[in-house]
């Protein structure tokens, strides 16, 4: 008779248990022939949000915009990935301070490039997740443009599109 119960007990537990965190890779690429353009950027869940690293080389000195961009696609110099990733319909801002009611999901802000023309960005950014999440990454685009973002509306004012990688889940 106990039987079920321990059964019932185990199928809680069992049900209970936190979804997996995942991980994606975008590989960055210039978007022009001839570009020296190429990065990673690096995405994982964790519980205090989504962990990204951004490296890349072959950059002019001095800050970037670094966006997440609506499709995950790179065609036509970059501009097939269309708008950032704004699924509230918020204006332009930097998403680690100003958070989704303030600025676009994607608001990434800009990347500084050293002298040497590489430059790497860290951040954690609780609400965003890979993938399983009001606000999610994975399929998406991410984009280096060739300006500093000046948080200027609607889209920071950082001219075109000279990086971009699909963001591609690779699991746990």
């Amino acid at each position: 008779m106990t039987r079920p119960w321990i059964v019932i007990g185990i199928v809680c537990v069992l049900g209970s248990q936190p979804a997996a965190a995942e991980n994606a890779t975008a590989v960055i690429a210039g978007t022009e022939d001839g570009s020296s353009v190429t990065g990673t950027a690096i995405f994982g869940d964790t519980p205090d949000g989504l962990h990204v690293v951004i490296q890349v080389s072959g950059v002019s000195p001095g800050q970037h915009g670094f966006h997440i961009h609506q499709y995950g696609r790179c065609e036509d110099a970059g501009k097939a990935a269309g708008g950032h990733y704004n699924p509230e319909g918020v204006k332009h801002g930097l998403l680690p301070t100003d958070g989704f009611t303030q600025a676009h999901a994607g608001d990434f802000g800009n990347i500084d490039i050293r002298g040497d023309g590489a430059g790497t960005l860290e951040l954690i950014l609780p609400g965003l997740r890979v993938s399983g999440g009001d606000y999610t990454v994975g399929g998406r685009a991410v984009v280096l443009h060739e300006q500093v973002d000046d948080f200027g509306q609607p889209t920071g004012n950082a001219g075109g599109r000279i990086g971009c990688g699909v963001i591609a889940i690779t699991g746990e």
